[in-house]
């Protein structure tokens, strides 16, 4: 029962939270757009959408990477507090028209030096309380969080903030959201929970890399989705562009595209736990494709209707990927390596999205706004075969699923 309140506690903590985030996701390039100055807008959005990557890969990788443990728990609070204390100072600082294109990518810099570390904790500490029997539905859980609240909720507000009022005040809501899962975590996750099964201290000289030398198939799959991400970013570059641009629409269609993402996100994260008989690898690949024809409809796409419904479907298909991922990573490790090669995945997964973001830039100025969402789907068809190599050969020698 105390276990149960204390996942639920992380949960709802983790729902707001995002709620915050995908505010910001709106609110963001509104304000880039504002103050971008004499810099190209493409460049200008990838630059600062990749900003909050930089610090904390270096940080992530220091702990999958590195003998140190630091709890968490621990980094989990970190990122709360610096994460809120950026936000209001960049909301102050956009509200009295005192913000700058600079100022915003170093204050994204340092103020989400946590926010990977901080990101893999909250899976390890709701996973961990769970224990191994409720993984697969913990995981479903946080991806259902994000799909709800970052890309239903958090958009559809974030487009009404900023519309009724400004981009500034739509960054508090990051800040708030920050606050209130560090005050969940605080509550419902005591300092003795550090010390469960999936956190103990791992084995001198084990690294998240020397576990995954180990772990063939968890090592290709890494490389699988750190492409499907990197393939990805570009979409978030055109998307404000394609609106503003090919559907003729303002803020408000912005919100409803990633809310449509969010709805048809949410349906699929859904049904995660129905997905759990199936064999997981050929789930994955699945994905894979049927999300690649997403962006590649979309560029032959010139009304805001169709545009959602094509972005809804993509999100159907594209949810439970993450949740299936993890399960299956998580169901091959051992207890006292759970903190680094978990921590180490997510950073390599997510180090695509600077990436990405950084070349999504130059590349939608080049190609233009439909030409780059066309080339983010074919890379992403070409990735089917590695993919399929990647987790099909030799599978029952290595990761065994739940």
């Amino acid at each position: 029962m105390l276990r149960n309140r204390q996942v639920a506690g992380l949960l709802l903590g983790d729902l707001l939270a995002n709620v915050g985030t995908g505010v910001i996701i709106v609110a963001m390039p509104v304000q880039t757009l504002s103050i971008h100055g004499g810099v190209p807008k493409a460049i200008a959005i990838g630059l600062v959408e990749a900003a909050p990557f930089v610090l904390s890969t270096i940080l992530a990788l220091a702990v999958g990477l590195g003998r140190v443990r630091v709890p968490p728990r621990t980094l989990l609070i970190a990122d709360c507090v610096l994460r809120s204390l950026t936000f209001v100072t960049l909301a102050v600082l956009a509200v009295t028209e005192q913000l700058t294109l600079p100022v915003l990518i170093v204050g994204l810099l340092f103020g989400a030096t946590f926010r990977m570390a901080g990101s893999s904790s909250r899976r390890l500490l709701a996973t961990s309380i769970a224990g191994e029997t409720g993984r697969f539905a913990v995981n479903g859980l946080l991806g259902l969080n994000a799909s709800f609240a970052l890309y239903i909720v958090g958009p559809v507000l974030g487009g009404v903030i900023v519309a009724s009022t400004s981009a500034g005040v739509a960054l508090l809501f990051d800040a708030c959201g920050a606050l209130i899962l560090l005050i969940a975590v605080l509550v419902s996750i005591p300092r003795a929970a550090e010390d469960r099964d999936a956190l103990r201290r791992p084995r001198a000289g084990e690294s998240g890399w020397r576990i995954l030398r180990r772990r063939p198939v968890a090592a290709r799959l890494l490389v699988v989705v750190f492409f499907f991400n990197f393939f990805y970013m570009p979409i978030e570059v055109a998307l404000p562009l394609y609106v503003r641009g090919t559907l003729d629409a303002g803020v408000s269609g912005l919100g409803l595209m990633w809310g449509a993402l969010g709805v048809g996100a949410f349906a699929g994260a859904a049904l995660v736990n129905q997905l759990r008989n199936l064999p997981q690898r050929h789930v994955l690949i699945a994905i894979i494709g049927l999300w690649a024809m997403c962006p590649i409809a979309l560029a032959f796409v010139g009304d805001l209707t169709l545009a959602l419904i094509v972005f809804g479907l993509g999100g159907l298909v594209w949810a439970p990927f993450t949740p299936v991922a993890y399960s299956f990573l998580q169901s091959g490790l051992k207890p006292d390596e759970q903190q680094q090669v978990v921590t180490l995945w997510t950073t390599g997964s997510t180090v695509a999205a600077p990436l990405g973001l950084t070349v999504g830039g130059p590349l939608i100025e080049l190609a233009g706004t439909t030409g780059g969402l066309v080339l983010s789907g074919a890379l992403t068809l070409l990735l089917l075969p590695i993919a399929a190599l990647a987790v099909l050969n030799h599978y029952s020698k290595s990761v065994r699923p739940q």
